[in-house]
């Protein structure tokens, strides 16, 4: 991209800019009027020359008055959750994900909630006015008081939403279809972005108005457009689902109001998205019999403990270097992990495939899962099943030791509660009550765990 000139030349008769001298202005046809000029950047030059503020002056931290933010709840609990407990008057938030995920759907339902209490618009340049109709009649929406515009440019959406949503909630579909008369480039192109993102951002805080932003993805499924988008805003939310399955998640990857790595898990069907109040009961197979290669981990999404299900298959290799595969955890802690249950529980696995997956999509990125993976695999390698009321989780460390994890007693309630009588968990974590119902088992080192699971299993 072309660095920006920092002169250019100024007709004195319309007032168009070139970036070279000429004999006659290319705008208005007037002769020898173009005069050098300093250059002003694009938003400076939209906004008109302003005269130079008075330089404001510091203030002590401890004479900053400080107020309870005041959160207005979307009516979707679980983007409430993500969001932090609800909206915060002039906060930004940009909403990323794959195409026909949901995105649109879901803030258009978010949008028919809150219009019952605060001014709202919807703005699509992506859709017509009536596609948005046909969406909202499919999802039973009624809409007496939500509006709906369809329109890129920003000036003009500004305008519009200066008379019917200012100090509500704005929705804009998509951040990549909007341009401004500041830029000279095709919607979509970094400048465009970044200046229309800009401008948005400021009037939102300028007039205490809730905004949305839609963001496309790439095919490697980061945000389109420059990286300080993400800088801009104040929330950023990741909608995540298989295309072919009917579970759509929404994680909080950067919250300046809330808890980050919030999870919020929703169910697709005909009439919208709909939230899931118990997701651990979701990513449960509940096998009617117990089978070998499946173990329960209680694992922690932001502020939620969450069960799931972690399956091994464990078999003859055919191949000189066999497979390590791992679906919804990291494959290099997969073979580390391996290579400490050789070294210090004399488990070999070298002549072995070895493939492990998270049941329902859920990506585990937390060091807990350490001790669920493990007993997965033993337990596929001899074909012998776990019990089906064990629940396990645990940081396994390279010298065999078993770490703790945080919120340790909170793991617990959610196992007890969901059924489950035997829990394997670090020696650290032990809780400070033990359940008189529960069997709880607490393991210092692997060779513990392992000699507990032999007897469960017998």
């Amino acid at each position: 991209m072309s660095r920006q000139p920092r002169t250019v030349f100024r007709c004195t008769d319309c007032g168009a800019e070139s970036p070279k001298w000429a004999g006659q202005c290319p705008n208005c046809g007037a002769w020898n009027s173009l005069e050098e000029a300093a250059a002003q950047p694009a938003a400076a030059a939209a906004q008109g020359a302003r005269p130079r503020k008075t330089p404001a002056a510091p203030t002590r931290l401890s004479a900053v008055e400080t107020e309870t933010e005041l959160r207005t709840p979307t009516g979707i609990e679980e983007l409430d959750r993500v969001l932090g407990g609800g909206l915060v008057a002039g906060s930004v938030t940009l909403l990323g994900g794959d195409p026909g995920i949901g995105k649109s759907t879901l803030l258009l339902q978010c949008l028919a909630h809150l219009t019952a209490r605060i001014p709202g618009l919807y703005v699509s340049g992506e859709e017509s006015i009536a596609q948005i109709g046909l969406r909202a009649q499919r999802l039973g929406i009624q809409g007496d008081e939500l509006q709906v515009l369809a329109e890129t440019g920003v000036e003009a959406m500004l305008e519009a939403a200066h008379g019917g949503a200012r100090g509500g909630v704005v929705v804009v579909d998509s951040i990549q279809t909007l341009s401004t008369d500041t830029v000279q480039s095709a919607p979509g192109g970094v400048a465009q972005v970044r200046e229309s993102a800009a401008r948005l951002v400021r009037w939102a805080k300028e007039t205490g108005t809730a905004l949305f932003l839609v963001g496309h993805v790439t095919k490697e499924g980061a945000l389109a457009g420059p990286r300080v988008l993400e800088h801009m805003v104040d929330t950023v939310l990741y909608f995540e689902g298989d295309a072919g399955s009917r579970w759509r998640m929404i994680r909080a990857i950067k919250n300046r109001f809330g808890a980050a790595n919030e999870l919020g898990v929703f169910a697709m069907d005909d009439a919208g998205l709909k939230p899931v109040r118990n997701p651990s009961a979701l990513f449960l197979s509940r096998h009617p019999d117990p089978v070998p290669g499946s173990a329960i981990l209680v694992t922690r999404e932001g502020t939620r403990p969450l069960l799931v299900e972690v399956q091994a298959l464990v078999d003859t290799s055919p191949l000189s270097q066999p497979r390590r595969i791992a679906l919804g955890l990291e494959q290099n802690r997969l073979s580390m992990l391996l290579a400490v249950l050789h070294r210090h529980a004399g488990v070999q696995m070298s002549d072995q495939d070895v493939y492990v997956n998270v049941v329902g999509g859920v990506r585990v990125s937390e060091t807990a899962a350490d001790l669920a993976v493990l007993a997965a695999a033993l337990s596929s390698l001899r074909d012998r099943p776990l019990p089906t009321d064990l629940a396990l989780f645990g940081e396994i460390g390279l010298a065999g030791e078993i770490r703790p994890v945080p919120n340790g007693e909170e793991r617990v309630d959610e196992a007890i509660k969901h059924g489950f009588r035997r829990i394997i968990l670090p020696q650290a974590n032990r809780p400070r009550r033990p359940p008189a119902e529960v069997q709880v088992v607490q393991a210092g080192r692997l060779a513990d765990a392992i000699d507990a699971m032999n007897e469960m299993t017998q």
